[in-house]
């Protein structure tokens, strides 16, 4: 790989802003040089990369593995370049989550992890509400009257359950695309567990939260009391909620930082929540994807134990030539999303 030695990038495009300052210029000129010269380097020997212009526009490639989504409780759609809608699908039975929606969703962000169009997801419920939280009639056969011969073979079988239930929502966060949670109604019992799962939370003004598992006799076992704690960082908050399972609404959560933002309703809150996912899919799907696995290992690890893991981490995906192209765009005034950034 050809070496590539420029200015501080900051200073380079201090520069760049200052058009009056006659070295600007010069060092723009310059940096545009190398810049044209680093994309034009091939990144193996003998291989030659064939460039698409900076200011034309890509084939329209809204994700086609969407038509590999076929499932019962959730409705897969790509609403724009880029862009994914995971929609939970059981509006009739308030979106409660039933015996296929714990394997549908591993299977659902597995192929999104995979989707090489895909950069963004949102996530909501349909109908009236976001989800009502496990559907108990449907998995009550598996929770509460589990196969085994002895309490050891029972309690064997339960943990390898809940091991998998817990699985629903963490391929969620172990996916790297980012997704964003848009939650009107109510979200109840393990509509919590997801979105403590996801990256960013919207939610309309209807939008109320609880914990609800101490209400039937059971402590939350699949990702609220690990993550909700990390996600609003008030100890005292989250155990007033799973203690008494009262009702958190949307102000309240928006003050606590479960949400970042409240909409009027629903149908607004949704154009928002797509206008976010483009915003972030027209940026460098190995920035944004970088940056979400960074911010993860970073919440459970020390700040030396995450800088190190960055500086390892970067250190190859440093060499990426999407660095090159959102300088040069940024130099000549142009949007990201007139760039075109290679599928990952």
């Amino acid at each position: 790989m050809a070496t590539f030695r420029f200015l501080p990038l900051g200073f380079l495009l201090s520069c760049h802003s200052h058009g009056s300052v006659p070295m600007a210029a010069a060092v723009s000129r310059r940096f545009r040089d190398l810049l044209t010269r680093r994309l034009m380097t091939p990144t193996h020997p003998g291989l030659r990369l064939s460039l698409r212009p900076m200011g034309s526009s890509a084939p329209d490639e809204a994700s086609t593995t969407a038509l590999d989504h076929n499932y019962e409780s959730l409705l897969v759609i790509p609403v724009q370049k880029h862009v994914l809608h995971v929609q939970l699908n059981r509006p009739d039975k308030r979106n409660a989550m039933n015996k296929a929606f714990w394997s549908e969703m591993v299977e659902c962000f597995n192929k999104i992890a995979q989707d090489t169009n895909c950069r963004a997801v949102v996530i909501s419920g349909a109908g009236k509400m976001f989800t009502a939280g496990i559907d108990f009639l449907d998995v009550a056969s598996n929770l509460l009257q589990p196969q085994g011969d002895d309490a050891a073979r029972i309690s064997w079988k339960l943990c390898k359950l809940i091991t998998r239930y817990q699985e629903t929502f963490s391929v969620i966060e172990k996916c790297p695309k980012p997704v964003i949670a848009a939650i009107h109604g109510g979200c109840i019992g393990g509509g919590v567990d997801l979105i403590t799962a996801c990256d960013i939370r919207y939610c309309a003004q209807d939008a109320y939260f609880q914990v609800k598992e101490v209400d039937v006799g059971l402590a939350a076992d699949v990702g609220t009391l690990q993550r909700l704690p990390k996600v609003i960082g008030n100890q005292s908050l989250v155990r007033e909620l799973a203690f008494t399972a009262r009702k958190m609404m949307a102000d309240e959560a928006l003050g606590s930082g479960l949400v970042s933002r409240v909409f009027p309703d629903k149908e607004v809150m949704l154009d928002a929540a797509f206008a976010l996912a483009a915003e972030i899919s027209s940026k460098s799907p190995v920035a944004v994807q970088s940056t979400k696995v960074n911010l993860l290992y970073s919440r459970d690890h020390s700040v030396a134990e995450s800088l190190n893991y960055v500086a390892t981490w970067n250190m190859s995906m440093l060499q990426t030539k999407d660095i090159v192209k959102s300088v040069q765009a940024t130099m000549e005034k142009k949007e990201l999303k007139s760039v075109t950034f290679s599928k990952l």
